[in-house]
């Protein structure tokens, strides 16, 4: 999953994906550090894909399809939805992810948010 989302990389969402919050935002606003720092990433992934494995638990609920929802539908709450959070989920659904700034929030916080749901599920 982070090698697609790599293809927008200019914009840090696989940087996002991986949970680096951070330099997500940096690459956001900076296109890739200008396009540098993305083709550079293409070698780094490899690592930053352990990383998050060690860092965030896995469960019922898979980051990777969060991830889609929250990327091509997140703007109408069908991520929050996903895991399970109905009530934020419709509101997503008709403030349109709360005016764009309830969706920017999951973009930083998704992985945590469903690493804390599997924790919860485990007997």
């Amino acid at each position: 999953m982070g090698y697609l989302l790599w293809i927008f990389g200019f914009l840090g969402s696989h940087r996002f994906y991986y949970g680096k919050r951070i330099s997500a935002v940096i690459w956001f606003f900076t296109f890739g550090l200008f396009f540098v720092g993305w083709i550079i990433d293409l070698f780094l992934m490899p690592g930053m894909d352990q990383e998050a494995d060690r860092r965030y638990m896995e469960g019922r609920i898979n980051h990777s399809v969060a991830w889609i929802f929250l990327t091509f539908l997140g703007i109408f709450g069908v991520h929050r939805m996903y895991i399970g959070k109905w009530f934020t989920g419709i509101l997503y659904l008709f403030t349109i992810g709360l005016l764009g700034f309830g969706w920017l929030w999951d973009l930083l916080t998704l992985n945590e948010q469903v690493s804390d749901i599997n924790l919860r599920e485990i007997p």
